[in-house]
């Protein structure tokens, strides 16, 4: 965890957007449950889960509208985005509906949760691809490597020498993105933007990983403008080793999620994670 990278200086773009990205913003997501104190009973499950089905693919088709806009904005074709659905905590039912509907990338934040979900769903749609979204400890790596078509969020040198070890082991080699902790937050992970350079001289030596490109979590902010800076800071640093070390491409740039990927659009990102725009907001762990 970057507990000591401190806040970065970027310049910062506090201006709104057109109308149309404003509005695009502001577009509602009707929750579909608030959160729930007393235990949740069969009956609620089931009518919360028909509930969601019934609108996902209006969610999908709405998100999709608005990844196409955004890119249309800064003269990018739509296909230049991947949308990643982030199904943490969501119901396999969910996912069912959403490989119907032909969506084929899908993201986890924890290994033990992905799994079954991976084991499920490979039968109804062999050409789904998984994204690691979330923190990977290493003793979780060799599973990682073993299931996932991508880790988004390799946050140090040692998780990547495992996930390199036991992807040589599997005769493969593994997309990676590295997870880059632009505001410093110490709730956090990921590399402080200063250490970006060396990890990527490291890493890159390993044969078994091919690092696709960067990845960060942006702060919270009351509108999407105030993190606008974030993701050009996120671009900007790619630029910059990108020039500074030719042979690496780094063509992905994994930034946005459900309340701000029309900004991060704009400011280049190539891979976004939604999850509630998609699917609602999620019944609580228990």
């Amino acid at each position: 965890m970057s507990a000591s990278c401190g806040r970065l200086e970027f310049p910062q773009n506090r201006s709104r957007t057109t109308e149309s990205a404003r509005a695009a913003i502001a577009t509602p997501i009707t929750p579909i449950v608030q959160s729930r104190a007393e235990p949740v009973d069969l009956p609620f499950v089931l009518d919360l889960a028909n509930e969601v089905a019934d609108k996902i693919d209006a969610r999908f088709e709405r998100v999709r509208a608005r990844v196409a806009d955004s890119a249309s904005r800064v003269g990018r074709p739509p296909e230049s985005v991947t949308l990643v659905a982030v199904t943490k905590l969501v119901p396999l039912e969910l996912i069912r509906d959403a490989i119907a509907l032909g969506h084929r990338v899908f993201g986890e934040n924890r290994v033990q949760e992905a799994l079954p979900k991976i084991d499920e769903l490979s039968s109804v749609a062999p050409d789904i691809r998984w994204h690691l979204v979330g923190h990977l400890q290493t003793n979780k790596a060799k599973l990682a490597a073993e299931r996932f078509a991508m880790v988004e969020s390799v946050d140090s040198v040692r998780l990547a020498s495992r996930l390199d070890a036991r992807a040589a082991s599997l005769s493969r080699r593994l997309p990676v993105l590295l997870e880059v902790n632009v505001a410093g937050e110490p709730s956090k992970w990921g590399f402080c933007p200063h250490e970006v350079g060396a990890a990527v001289t490291e890493i890159s030596q390993l044969p078994h990983l091919e690092i696709r490109g960067l990845m960060t979590v942006a702060p919270l902010g009351r509108h999407a403008e105030d993190v606008r800076w974030a993701f050009r800071a996120l671009r900007q640093l790619r630029d910059d080793l990108r020039e500074r070390i030719a042979s690496l491409q780094l063509p992905e740039l994994s930034m946005g999620m459900s309340h701000d990927f029309e900004v991060a659009i704009e400011e280049g990102a190539t891979i976004v994670r939604i999850g509630r725009a998609l699917f609602g907001e999620r019944l609580p762990a228990r």
